[in-house]
């Protein structure tokens, strides 16, 4: 999967008028509020996946 998730709101005031900002990657800017934000990927958690209704576990 090459592409990436674009922003559907803007995490300031809720408005969809969002434009790619010239900062760079990741970088996005609303038409609303005048603001400019940056969006990007930190990493997986270290915990995993856990489940809890594991089947046969006798409780």
């Amino acid at each position: 999967m090459s592409e990436r998730a674009a922003p559907f709101h803007c995490p300031y005031c809720g408005d969809e008028d969002l434009r790619p900002h010239e900062n760079g990657h990741g970088a996005w800017e609303c038409a609303s509020c005048n603001r400019a934000f940056q969006l990007r990927f930190l990493g997986l958690l270290t915990r995993g996946l856990q489940r809890d209704d594991v089947e046969g576990d006798g409780t």
